[in-house]
This record gives C-alpha cells, sequence and structure tokens, in this order.
C-alpha cells in the first residue's frame, strides 16, 4: 500500500538590510538545506522550497503564493539569523497554514530573536503557530516536527472530503448522527446521505465471476466455516457482491470516507455487512493493493470522523470496535464487534496471506437472521494509541487512550472469546489508566485507534482546530 506524502512548503527568511542578507545568503541556504535534508528523509514528505530567501516585501509575498499554488498542507517558516518579522507576516497572507516556526541553532547569529519576533507579530493578528527549535539532523527534534506535520496535514486533507452515510441513525444511537452542517463549518466535510437499498439494488447486478472471484481468495486465504444456514458459498458471495457495489457507489459519489447501517435492515433480509466493512478498511482485497478506505458500521459519523483522522495521521488502516467488556481479574478491555475490524489488525501486515491465515469467517449469530460471515480474528500485540471525537453541548472533545494490545495463549483468547462472542473479531487492551476512570470519562460505545503512539499528533490536531481534549493515563 503507498500513501501519498505530506506537502510541506519551507521559506527561509533573511535580513531585510541586502548588504546583511548578501553576506549571509549561502549559510542562510545551507541552514535551509538541512532542513530539507532531514524532512525528506522520513519518506513521509515532498518539500516545497520557496524560488528565494526572503529578505524584501515582495519576495515574502512571491514566496507564499508559490507555496499557494503547490498546495502545501503545511508551512514552515525557517530561521537561522535576524530575520525583519514584518516579512513573515506578509508571506502567511498567502502562503497555506497551519504554520510551523523552526528555529535553527547558530549562536553567531540571533535566529531567535527572530524566531521569537515573528511568533509575536503573527499572534498579535490572530495566527498561532507552533514552534521547535534545534538540530534538524537530532531524531527528537525532527520527530517533534514531523509529529507536527502529521496533525497539520491532517486538518488539510479532511477539508473537501465526502462522507457517504448508508442509512439513517441505528438502533437509537445519538452518538452515531451527527449534523452535517457542524461537519461542513468545522472540518469542511460535505455529508452525502445514500439509502442502503442502493446498496442491494447494485450489488444484485455483480456478475457470477466477481463474485466467485471474492468467495474463492477468501476461501484460499482464511479459514471460512459453512454452516449450511448461517454461512453458504452463496451468502458468502451476497457480500462480496455488495462490497463490489459498495465500491461502485463510493467511485462514482466521489466519497472518501463511509458508514453503513447495516442493522435491522440489512442483517435482518440480506445479508450482515462484515465482509463489507472489514476489506474497505484493509489496505486489500480480492482484486489486489489498494489505500484503505475508512469504514464506520452502524453509521457512526463520529467514529468514522475519528478514524479519518487517525488515517490521515498514522497513514495505516484504523480499528473500530465496541468497548465490550472488561476483564477484571486480568485487567483486560475487550474491543469487540461484529463489523470494521479490519484484518489487517489480524498480523499487523500489508500483506494479506500473513493476515488472513489468522482469520476465521464464522457463520454470524442469531441476532442476525439474514446471515453472512463475520470477520472474526484476534488483534496482533503492540503500542496502540486509541481515541474519540464526541460531542458534549454541542461541542467537540476528543478523548485520547493510550495503551497495548496484549498477546495472550492461543487458547486463552479462545476461551475470553467464547465468554463474549466467538464469532466476532477481538482485541486485548490493557489501558494505561485504570477502568474506573476510563469507564467515568469515556463518551461512548464506540472505540478506534492504530499501532503505535499519536497522542502527541491527536493533541497538535485538536489545538489546531480549537478542540477540547483529555488523556486518559501519560504516554509510555
Amino acid at each position: 500500500m503507498k500513501m501519498r506524502k505530506r506537502r510541506v512548503g519551507i521559506i527561509t527568511f533573511s535580513d531585510g538590510r541586502e548588504f546583511v542578507h548578501k553576506e549571509l545568503l549561502e549559510m542562510n541556504k545551507h541552514f535551509e538545506d538541512r532542513l530539507v535534508k532531514a524532512l525528506e528523509e522520513t519518506g513521509e514528505i515532498e518539500v516545497i522550497r520557496a524560488s528565494e530567501i526572503v529578505w524584501k516585501p515582495s519576495l515574502a509575498k512571491k514566496a507564499g503564493i508559490e507555496l499557494l499554488k503547490a498546495q502545501v498542507e503545511v508551512t514552515i517558516f525557517n530561521y537561522a539569523i535576524w530575520c525583519w518579522p514584518h516579512l513573515t507576516v506578509m508571506a502567511s497572507l498567502f502562503a497555506p497554514g497551519p504554520y510551523l516556526l523552526y528555529g535553527q541553532i547558530n549562536p553567531k547569529y540571533p535566529g531567535m530573536v527572530g524566531l521569537l519576533a515573528a511568533a509575536g507579530a503573527l499572534e498579535q493578528i490572530g495566527v498561532f503557530p507552533e514552534r521547535i527549535w534545534g538540530e534538524p539532523e537530532n531524531p527528537e527534534v525532527i520527530g517533534k516536527v514531523l509529529k507536527f506535520i502529521r496533525a497539520a496535514s491532517a486538518v488539510n486533507r479532511l477539508k473537501g472530503e465526502r462522507y457517504g452515510t448508508f442509512g439513517g441513525r441505528p438502533m437509537g444511537m445519538y452518538t452515531a448522527a451527527a449534523n452535517g452542517d457542524q461537519w461542513l463549518k468545522e472540518f469542511g466535510i460535505d455529508v452525502e446521505q445514500i439509502d442502503q437499498y442502493e446498496l442491494v439494488i447494485r450489488a444484485e447486478k455483480i456478475s457470477g465471476e466477481k463474485r466467485r472471484k471474492g468467495r474463492e481468495w477468501l476461501e484460499k486465504l482464511a479459514n471460512v466455516i459453512y454452516d449450511g444456514k448461517q454461512l453458504t458459498p452463496e451468502i458468502l458471495e451476497r457480500q462480496v457482491a455488495m462490497y463490489e457495489a459498495a465500491m461502485e457507489i463510493i467511485r462514482e459519489y466521489e466519497l472518501d470516507f463511509v458508514g453503513f447501517k447495516g442493522q435491522p435492515e440489512m442483517t435482518n433480509n440480506y445479508a450482515t455487512m462484515d465482509v463489507v466493512e472489514a476489506f474497505l478498511n484493509d489496505p486489500y482485497d480480492w482484486n489486489g493493493s489498494k489505500e484503505p478506505i475508512v469504514a464506520a458500521t452502524e453509521t457512526d459519523m463520529d467514529g468514522a470522523l475519528t478514524m479519518e483522522i487517525f488515517k490521515h495521521i498514522a497513514q495505516t488502516p484504523v480499528l473500530f470496535a465496541d468497548v465490550r467488556h472488561y476483564f477484571e481479574d486480568k485487567d483486560i478491555l475487550d474491543l469487540c464487534n461484529s463489523g470494521t475490524h479490519a484484518t489487517y489488525f489480524a498480523g499487523k501486515s500489508f500483506d494479506p496471506e500473513v493476515n488472513l491465515k489468522k482469520v476465521t469467517l464464522y457463520p454470524e449469530s442469531f441476532y442476525f437472521p439474514a446471515g453472512g460471515a463475520a470477520v472474526k480474528h484476534f488483534a496482533a500485540p503492540g503500542r496502540v494509541t486509541m481515541a474519540r471525537l464526541a460531542r458534549q453541548n454541542g461541542k467537540y472533545v476528543m478523548t485520547i487512550v493510550p495503551g497495548e494490545f496484549l498477546e495472550l495463549p492461543e487458547n486463552e483468547m479462545e476461551k475470553l472469546a467464547k465468554d463474549v462472542q466467538i464469532e466476532w473479531p477481538h482485541a486485548y487492551m490493557k489501558l494505561d489508566t485504570d477502568m474506573e476512570t476510563f469507564l467515568r470519562n469515556y463518551p461512548c460505545n464506540h472505540i478506534h485507534g492504530v499501532y503505535g503512539d499519536y497522542t502527541e499528533e491527536l493533541v497538535h490536531f485538536c489545538r489546531l482546530k480549537g478542540i477540547e481534549y483529555r488523556i486518559l493515563g501519560s504516554q509510555k
């Protein structure tokens, strides 16, 4: 799976006196070269430089317009010497935000003075940039820069996206339904309402060849358990057809992420959405490698939005699960849901063969009389960052939950799953906080997350968007 790089613009500033600017030009360029090299070596960033070091107003305007035309997602203002602050302000009128003011270590020249003067000028006009100081070759320093860039690019990547909601509010869940006007105003996201029946109509038109291709691929790579009632080859092919229909609609409507109501109309009368949701969230399907498409079950809009933020920050598949059960004797939280738990989490790999050998397609339980395959597996171990964006009295608050997915003996995982829901996927999580604190503060029944520590990126995102946040537990 190949994710597009984050486009970052750099403008380096100079002294407003031409003779000083010329004297220090080569040194200033060298400092810019070091920053560019460090950013490109992360493998995540495409750097767009302004064509000239800025030392006068016309060049500040020109540099900002160049980055605007290049459609950068973040702008770094770079300081290694004293720079006249009005040049930064003028560049900010055109260069796309969010902004990072980066200070190079150059003790003989007052670069820190230039950075602080520029920061103060921006804040006086209501622009609040991030500030980072240090050697770009220092992994800790460039790590801080990268965390901000990830969050800032996520802010911009949400703008102009389209969310497709298939069906209305599920089973009375207020936390799953959000206001499209608020999304457009706060995040720049358009919401498209689509009836679930569209999936049925299109699925019925999917060719037998495509249905068989998906079924045979699943039978080859995963363990498929047919029971002759809840799950048959015909029902599995129906789920494959619904996936193909969903992809067709996503392409036609130009949707970026989606949610499916599922219950009870589809699960009572046609088939469950588990296969559709799992493989949309995966970095592959039976047609090959692809970019994950965030798909939330139960048309959970704020869940889908949380996942989309995670996807842009981490550039990996994102988990969707219920906060299902707490095993008090083991201090383990069981995250489990019938749909949207991507098979990526079974092996933490972008190779379907690695993951699917650990996946079992189980016949669905009595909850879902229409039948279908549940995509059952256990999440691979590793540090994770979980979170949820939710509304409290109309305002968004993000709750961030660091922790770890645990590796347990296979027989123990199976026993725990049997005690809860054997057919469904499970992630066994050790929270960084205690369960009482979690239950008191966590805002809903759904939870989302990715492998790795992305707490700081989520904090940056919230600050950039003016969203209140709380962290349940500390980073390790």
